[in-house]
């Protein structure tokens, strides 16, 4: 159950235009969703402020708008994927928790009291009431006491959520030996070259993009798979199960869809999991279903072509990374993993449900939002050295990055300096095609301001496009491009 603030902000990040999206992903990263919460908290203590206020003069109309906050918090609850009247509970409870302290705030804020009639009346009457509208002392004192009752249920929720959580399922999980181990990394795969990013990514260090405000929390023991839709036979299983399956251990690089050019929201790891096709193959998928919608545990849906994830490549139903179960940000206890695939049509995390069925019949939630429906990654190089606006001192000067192609791979890639004639750099050993590949270029830096540019050529031949392009709707392309600096 998710509090009125994440409900709202989960109907924010949906409802939110797409350029406002790229604008947040763009300028604020993984940070996202911490500044969409302040934004929100920032705005709820404005709306607290204005209840107060007019709560001075009308205590029901100060009422009257915590119901309001409250009627939008269960809406917004309720209409979430997957919610249910269990979900209005958080709401209903803040709201009567919220009236109450308002309502014992604005009374020890205002005191009554009585003063004797004027001695100057001919006839004596009863006392007068007069309101003081501001105990000062009085309201600071009730104002303290809800404050600390608040920071109390705070803690009591947190260290029960700490308690239900899923850090101890995922610490009791052992991974099994894969049937089928990964290629071992060939000499010379990383060039260890400063400023170059590591060919495995560590899980710390790993891009975060989804649409969870709060990162589901889904334990082994509660976990199902159900494979349904346009198969022969429905398949139901549960973690232990999964477990049993024949394994295999493969290096995969992902990439975000709303990396830019040069852009961080790619890395690479060594990830164990289940053969995608294998269960596939088991439920019987029907000639006509051409989709393979795949849903998280909080609703969210991707679109993956069937022929992709069946054509042999290495789609996996993950569960271990870098040699550990899944990090829980990271989808545990289980995540799709699909080489070649942008992840906003492939690697759904927190996976609980595997539906095969057309593109005409369903739209997944990126694609509602008119990104496109296939997402193949485009071929892209990317220079970590020198870093732009550096300043290096002339003559022989490493220019080094990486470059991608899932599933296709990286044969060459060239950098150029101030638009002159391409230059071939070296390339780093790669275990398999679906994986990112280093290089690196010996450039004899002269003095001045220089622009490097890389462009990188995948394995079917393809030199990657100089024609520039948004992340919107399939992916950003261009040459990557940076100014330096030689002293």
């Amino acid at each position: 159950m998710a509090s009125p603030v994440i409900a709202v902000g989960g109907v924010a990040i949906d409802s939110a235009p797409v350029w406002l999206k790229e604008f947040a992903i763009r300028n604020f990263g993984t940070n996202d969703k911490s500044v969409l919460l302040s934004g929100i908290g920032v705005t709820l203590a404005v709306y607290a402020l204005v209840v107060g206020l007019v709560s001075y003069r009308s205590l029901r109309a100060g009422i009257s708008g915590v119901v309001l906050f409250v009627a939008l918090g269960a809406a917004a609850a309720i209409t979430r994927p997957g919610a249910s009247a269990v979900n209005l509970v958080p709401s209903l409870v803040g709201g009567l928790v919220g009236v109450a302290a308002l309502v014992l705030l604005v009374r020890a804020g205002t005191r009554t009291r009585t003063r004797p009639a004027p001695a100057d009346r001919a006839t004596p009457t009863s006392a007068e009431p007069v309101v003081n509208r501001w105990d000062r002392r009085a309201f600071l004192a009730s104002g303290a006491g809800v404050a600390v009752l608040a920071l109390a249920g705070g803690g009591i929720a947190k260290l029960l959520a700490r308690r239900a959580g899923v850090e101890d399922s995922r610490a009791a999980v052992r991974l099994p030996a894969p049937a089928s181990k990964a290629t071992p990394l060939p000499a010379g795969t990383d060039l260890r070259l400063p400023g170059l990013t590591p060919f495995t990514t560590a899980n710390a260090d790993f891009y975060r993009v989804d649409t969870a405000l709060i990162v589901p929390q889904v334990s082994t023991a509660d976990w199902q798979l159900r494979v349904h839709g346009m198969v022969d036979h429905e398949l139901n299983l549960d973690f232990d199960q999964l477990l049993r399956r024949p394994m295999v251990e493969r290096d995969i690089t992902l990439t975000c869809v709303s990396n830019e050019v040069g852009g961080r929201y790619a890395g690479s790891a060594r990830w164990i999991g289940v053969p995608l096709r294998d269960l596939l193959e088991e439920a019987g998928v029907h000639s006509g279903s051409n989709q393979l919608v795949s849903r998280s545990a909080d609703g969210w849906t991707a679109g993956s072509p069937v022929s992709v994830v069946m054509d042999g490549r290495d789609a996996l139903l993950a569960v271990g990374m870098n040699g550990q179960p899944l990090p829980i940000e990271h989808g545990f206890p289980v995540r799709m993993i699909v080489p070649g695939l942008y992840g906003y049509v492939s690697a759904t995390k927190w996976l609980v449900d595997l539906e095969l069925t057309t593109f005409d019949a369903f739209d997944s939630y990126w694609t509602q939002r008119k990104w496109a429906p296939n997402g193949p990654i485009k071929t892209m190089a990317r220079i970590d050295t020198p870093k732009p606006l550096s300043t290096s001192a002339k003559g022989t000067l490493a220019v080094a990055g990486v470059a991608w192609a899932q599933h296709r791979g990286i044969d060459k890639v060239e950098v150029r300096v101030d638009g002159g004639p391409w230059q071939q750099a070296t390339l780093a050993a790669v275990p398999t095609k679906d994986t990112w590949r280093q290089w690196v270029w010996e450039w004899p830096a002269t003095s001045g301001r220089h622009t490097l540019e890389a462009r990188a050529t995948d394995g079917t031949g393809a030199v990657q496009t100089e024609q520039r392009a948004d992340p919107f709707p399939n992916g950003a392309s261009g040459w990557h491009s940076v100014v330096v600096s030689v002293s």
